[in-house]
């Protein structure tokens, strides 16, 4: 419109409604008429000389900086191109613009000033007015960033050496920077509190000064420290960068501190965290990297140095009185708890993030990053089965298993109570079992488990990560099973944990990331869990139980004979509780760190997959091992009868004396399965037991059959075998297993048919399918009848009476 409107005069200017009494409803055409009616006079200043401008606009006496502020600020509005009131609005606002640089400079000079006198009031008046006319973005207030500039802060850098965080032998200690973010934090309060104090809220100078402590002083010192670091090696940078992140976040805590002072600072805790977090994600991507990369390769070298150690020896050391051994415990669960609880203990630690000189005093945070290192070897020495081994030597826990003492291994009754405490405790994982062989062998991976301890008389040397590492051991010759047990290591496993749980701390440093890097994060902290599953999984459990399968497939009872006992079954007994020690320990690692970090339902997620995966590999190891452990079991218990039966067991002279007892052979045979069995009694849920002793009496069946159609057996000599039958079904009865003792109750009976003297009725016997229970068909007896030692006299009346043959009226020869 031009000068149009401002040409009507004022009293030109009529209220639309009739009545005066009643004022017009502001409306925006209204409310623009007032504006542009009020304005338009000042413009007359804008045309005057540049440097008399703002004497013509506010007279003498000059009004108050807010007033003067304000008036600029609305003229600029006024003359912005979105209203364009007059012809000459471009060439006014350029006046004006002018005008308000001067009187910027103005506030800049009299602000520095207050500020050289600590005159806050005037600070704040000077501030407020600077930050009125300001319609830049906030970042750029030159006023702030003026007074930002004359920090000494920012200029004293010199003073302070990151390389002072090295100490001569090369190691780590933040001593320097915990000084240097002292002298920072200090800064940050005594110039935060004054900005807080001085500066409109709005414009968020303190969170400015705070970022660029962060970029210009925090981050220029971590560089160079990170760059030093990087040089001596890959975990000293890894150490570095958690321990200089966790060091600069006490700048969130100090800005946040700082804003409280102020209600309407308008600082959250979000927007104090952001500011580190920008500062350092110039070195996220490297760190997670070399985070990843570095645990890898430490456990590749953990797996190798054991798998050198066990290639070192071809033999394995004799048995020492002192070695200490799952079985031999008198109360397995509660070893095995007290394994649980020093593990937790371990766990409990502190991690170093920040490392301090030990005997350092004086710092707020020196209780918060403790080293732990003293703490950590202690609790990692109780792990050491020593510990337990000898009181239970002294008290006559450790037996010889050749003496037949497996009675007194445990005490039966209490172990599955102690099982079901440690799992309502959560010492424990529980795996569901099932009816399979397959599943059996899961079940005992997870519930043989009921002691701990490594079995070692190796000596052990502490590692600089307070891990003690086994000395060289060996693997089990092939004339020697003793100690096969060591072909699994605790120590290796806590020592892969361990590793693991250093550079989860340090990933865990960085959760609260947000955005990109934070998916990173939790990514990294998924992996290198991975990792750890995968290394003591594949490359040691593993090859371990296959390496104690193999030896014991290539276990022969005939060269053994001074042994009733299996010995590589009683070592893979043990072998088995070393394992599923291990996984109670990984899952108990799992419940204490990792839990918090995935989501346990997803069953997609990748840590659930391959954790999965990892009881897998255990169960298939476990599985394969019982199933060659119960062939050589077997195997013992076939060459203990054939070794201790007699040519004439059952065939005795018709004046030799009776003894109605079982034969040698069948009592050392009960007495090997029975110790056998002992083993796993107590230590076990009922429904592995079962699924064993299905295995074994379904062997020792057909072990049996064999037997006898191997002998001659005549009248007399039908009781022995009877007598034999009836201890293996005592036996095999006392395990409690139905479906087992109901087919040894029929081979018992089968026994009989060696004691009828008459034919007719032996053919009868042989014919009635039902007093087996369909267990033997006739042809089956009939091959069993063909052992009697008279067999050839009563052959035919058999064949008669069975079949009504007769050779001589039913047979013709043409």
């Amino acid at each position: 419109m031009g000068d149009f409107v401002g040409a009507f005069p004022p009293h030109a200017v009529h209220s639309p409604l009739p009545d005066a009494s009643f004022p017009p409803k502001p409306n925006y055409r209204s409310q623009y008429v007032r504006a542009h009616t009020l304005l338009k006079p000042l413009l007359s200043a804008l045309s005057g000389a540049p440097h008399a401008v703002l004497s013509t606009l506010f007279p003498s006496p000059s009004p108050s900086l807010s007033h003067q502020a304000h008036t600029l600020r609305v003229l600029s509005s006024f003359l912005s191109f979105r209203v364009k009131p007059v012809r000459e609005w471009q060439n006014l606002s350029s006046a004006l613009r002018a005008a308000k640089d001067r009187f910027d400079d103005g506030l800049m000079t009299a602000f520095d000033t207050s500020d050289s006198k600590n005159d806050e009031a005037n600070m704040k008046e000077t501030s407020q007015a600077s930050w009125d006319i300001w319609d830049g973005p906030p970042d750029r207030w030159e006023l702030a960033r003026a007074w930002a500039d004359k920090r000494e802060i920012f200029y004293d850098q010199s003073k302070w050496d990151p390389l002072e965080n090295f100490t001569e032998d090369g190691q780590l200690d933040f001593d320097a920077m915990d000084a240097f973010m002292g002298h920072v934090l200090r800064a940050l309060e005594e110039h935060g509190t004054r900005a807080v104090n001085v500066f409109p809220p709005e414009a968020g100078v303190l969170l400015a000064f705070a970022e660029r402590l962060a970029h210009e002083v925090i981050a220029e010192y971590i560089a160079s420290l990170l760059d030093r670091a990087r040089e001596i090696s890959n975990e000293m940078f890894l150490k570095a960068a958690a321990g200089s992140f966790k060091e600069a976040w006490r700048l969130v805590d100090a800005t946040f501190k700082v804003a409280s002072t102020r209600s309407d600072a308008a600082i959250t805790q979000t927007q104090a965290e952001d500011v580190v977090y920008r500062m350092f994600e110039s070195n996220m991507d490297e760190y997670l990297d070399e985070e990843v990369e570095f645990i890898n390769q430490s456990f590749d070298a953990i797996c190798r140095t054991w798998e050198k150690q066990l290639s070192e020896r071809a033999t394995i050391p004799a048995p020492t009185a002192d070695h200490a051994r799952f079985l031999s415990s008198h109360n397995p669960a509660q070893v095995k708890r007290t394994v649980l609880a020093s593990f937790t203990d371990v766990l409990l630690l502190p991690v170093t993030i920040v490392p301090r000189t030990v005997g350092h005093v004086g710092k707020a945070v020196n209780a918060a990053f403790t080293t732990g290192s003293s703490a950590a070897v202690q609790g990692i020495s109780m792990l050491n089965p020593q510990r337990w081994g000898a009181p239970s030597a002294r008290d006559g826990y450790i037996q010889d298993f050749e003496k037949g003492n497996a009675g007194m291994l445990f005490e039966i009754g209490g172990d599955e109570d102690d099982e079901e405490d440690i799992q309502e405790k959560g010492g424990t994982s529980s795996r569901p079992t099932s009816m399979s062989m397959h599943s059996t062998s899961n079940s005992i991976s997870s519930t043989l488990g009921d002691s701990s301890s490594q079995r070692s008389t190796r000596q052990s040397s502490t590692t600089s990560t307070g891990v003690t590492t086994p000395a060289p051991s060996a693997s089990a010759s092939t004339a020697s099973f003793d100690k096969m047990e060591l072909l699994l290591s605790l120590d290796i496993a806590l020592e892969l944990i361990h590793a693991d749980r250093e550079a989860l701390k340090r990933v865990e440093t960085f959760i609260g990331y947000p955005g990109h890097y934070g998916h990173r994060v939790r990514d990294t902290i998924e992996e290198i869990f991975v990792l750890l599953l995968q290394a003591l999984g594949e490359r040691h459990i593993r090859p371990g139980f296959e390496r104690a399968t193999d030896q014991m497939r290539a276990y022969h009872p005939e060269e053994h004979e001074e042994s009733q006992s299996v010995a590589p079954l009683l070592q893979f007994f043990e072998l088995a509780h070393v394992g599923d020690t291990m996984q109670s320990m990984i899952q108990v690692y799992f419940d204490k760190e990792l839990a918090s970090h995935i989501d346990r339902t997803d069953f997609l997620n990748t840590v659930v997959r391959e954790k999965k995966r990892f009881e897998d590999i255990l169960d298939d190891c476990v599985a394969a091992g019982m199933n060659a452990g119960t062939d050589a079991l077997m195997n013992q218990v076939e060459h203990v009868i054939l070794r201790l039966t007699k040519p004439r067991e059952y065939y005795p002279a018709e004046d030799a004396a009776m003894d109605l007892g079982p034969t040698q052979g069948c009592q050392e045979a009960i007495k090997c399965l029975g110790m056998h069995c002992q083993l796993l009694k107590g230590s076990t849920s009922k429904e592995v037991l079962e699924v064993f002793y299905q295995e074994i009496g379904i062997r020792l069946i057909a072990i049996l059959q064999k037997h006898i159609k191997r002998q001659i057996i005549s009248l007399n000599g039908g009781f022995q075998i009877i007598a034999d039958l009836n201890a293996y079904y005592t036996f095999i009865a006392s395990l409690k297993v139905p479906t087992i003792a109901a087919e040894f109750s029929y081979l018992k009976m089968l026994g009989h048919v060696y004691v009828v003297e008459d034919a007719k009725d032996l053919a009868q016997i042989v014919r009635d399918v039902t007093r087996y229970g369909g267990a033997y068909r006739p042809e089956d007896v009939y091959e069993f009848i063909q052992r009697r030692s008279d067999w050839k006299k009563i052959e035919k009346t058999v064949d008669k009476t069975m079949y009504n043959l007769s050779f001589k009226e039913d047979c013709i020869i043409s």
